[in-house]
């Protein structure tokens, strides 16, 4: 009696996940968001596990958010 065992498949590489990441990871004091993103500290740290309408939504709110810190942080 002779079987075939068909073999389970290989995962291919992880979905590449939309990311404003910049590598320029300083948190603003006073307004909480990091200087290169302008993501808060929750969203950094919850961003993968956020479906891909929550992080386009925050993605869409970021340029926004750069009014609110101090320009002398940003080189401006």
């Amino acid at each position: 009696m002779s079987s075939t065992v068909t073999p389970t498949p290989r995962p291919g590489p992880p979905r590449a996940i939309a990311t404003p990441c910049v590598k320029v990871c300083i948190v603003d004091g006073p307004t909480g968001l990091c200087l290169g993103c302008f993501r808060s500290l929750q969203e950094i740290g919850g961003w993968s596990s956020l479906t891909d309408d929550q992080r386009a939504a925050i993605m869409a709110e970021l340029p926004s958010r750069r009014d609110r810190i101090d320009p002398a942080k940003l080189g401006g």
